[in-house]
């Protein structure tokens, strides 16, 4: 086993792609872990504010909050199998290479199954957004609307 930094080299370049997709993948983790902040916020106020009394406009609210909840942690899930799926990308990659073992095969398995996962992370994020927008338009059409 005879490895030369030309080889390494050019292992790394393949790797640059996965690593990079991997940014992205941080960078929607941190997102949807804002969101998920954002609604564990809102859920524990409307708890407190359901301990003093009970009533069904903050009990709806959490309903809609434990829905987005549910698909905000779907997305994580999703999200962070990507990143480990993409990990193992690169660890294939660098692996294959240093011992001249046939793995194109698997890492191209591992990277579709990546982008499925990243995909079914999107998809519900998209759908919590939807959620949100929907809860948010008919908040707005039940409010008397006041001009500015």
């Amino acid at each position: 086993m005879n490895i030369q930094i030309s080889d390494i080299g050019h292992v790394i370049q393949l790797a640059i792609a996965p690593v990079f997709l991997l940014t992205g993948v941080g960078t929607m983790l941190s997102v949807l872990t804002n969101r998920l902040a954002r609604i564990i916020d809102r859920s524990r106020t409307l708890e407190d504010r359901l301990d003093v009394g009970p009533d069904d406009k903050h009990m709806d609210e959490l309903d809609v909050l434990y829905r987005r909840w549910h698909l905000i942690n779907f997305a994580i899930a999703l999200s962070t199998a990507c990143g480990l799926l993409i990990c193992l990308v690169i660890a294939l990659l660098f692996l294959g290479d240093t011992t001249n073992l046939p793995l194109d095969k698997y890492i191209a398995a591992l990277f579709v199954g990546g982008m499925i996962a990243l995909i079914g992370a999107f998809v519900y994020l998209l759908r919590e957004i939807f959620v949100a927008s929907k809860t948010q338009r008919a908040r707005r059409h039940t409010r008397p609307h006041h001009p500015i």
